[in-house]
């Protein structure tokens, strides 16, 4: 039996953010949430090392503060799979590299090792995602919900942050019970060389229309693989959320 490409975990935190300025930091029940994060992932059962790509000294001080790992990436970076990628290079051991939300303070153990699987079982899967379940007419019809198609094979065909597919024949509140709709959730998984191959790809049109990085895999003709889970999470971006996910930490402990 072959053995499981060395698996790194890469979350990508930055300080700034327009709606919640130094996110990573902010205190979630007595921790900040980049240790959240850390903690959470280091508990998934395909992971063999958990790393923190940051811009800021407060963030890597406050990573290894903790106990965890972090590496300094340049603040001009354009996005958070280019500071994973600038940490992968650096890792010569490592065959998958998983790119965690540096938001996701209860991201599930479980979401990584399934997003994970199909990449450690076929080396020629090349990336892979995780989709779930559209539950409420809000969230189908959310902007701020990416949505997917996948094909038959589970591969993605589309995400868009309009409502795809389009049931023309239904009446719109009867969507969700005629036909099952995906949401998309930002975790990605790429075999190592492919991370460093698709920053340097050029930007797409799809991709600067629908602002969705991913589409710039799909129009350079590569293929994502989804995996259907059952688990949700809950990305901090606005206070509200921020509130949300301390109520829920606290109610579990």
């Amino acid at each position: 039996m072959s053995r499981r490409p060395r698996t790194v975990a890469i979350i990508p935190a930055r300080y700034a953010s327009t709606r919640l300025p130094g996110k990573p930091l902010v205190d979630i029940c007595g921790k900040p949430m980049i240790q959240h994060v850390v903690e959470r992932t280091r508990k998934a059962l395909l992971i063999d090392d958990v790393v923190v790509a940051t811009d800021d000294m407060r963030i890597l001080e406050t990573v290894q503060g903790f106990g965890g790992k972090a590496m300094m990436t340049p603040a001009e970076l354009p996005s958070g799979t280019d500071r994973a990628a600038f940490v992968a290079r650096t890792m010569p051991e490592a065959g998958i590299i998983v790119n965690v939300q540096g938001d996701e303070p209860v991201i599930m153990p479980a979401m990584i090792d399934e997003a994970v699987a199909p990449l450690a079982a076929d080396p020629g899967i090349v990336a892979g995602t995780l989709v779930r379940k559209i539950e409420t007419p809000e969230e189908l019809l959310s902007v701020s919900t990416v949505k997917a198609v996948l094909d038959r094979d589970g591969y993605c065909l589309y995400f868009s942050r309009s409502t795809i597919p389009f049931l023309r024949d239904v009446p719109l509140p009867d969507w969700l019970s005629r036909q099952v709709h995906y949401k998309h959730i930002g975790l990605y998984v790429f075999r190592k060389d492919f991370l460093l191959k698709f920053t340097e790809m050029q930007t797409t049109p799809l991709e600067s229309l629908e602002k969705l990085e991913q589409l710039r895999i799909l129009e350079h003709g590569y293929r994502i693989k989804a995996v259907i889970t059952k688990h949700n999470s809950i990305p901090v971006d606005t206070a509200e959320d921020l509130e949300r996910v301390r109520r829920l930490i606290r109610g579990n402990s």
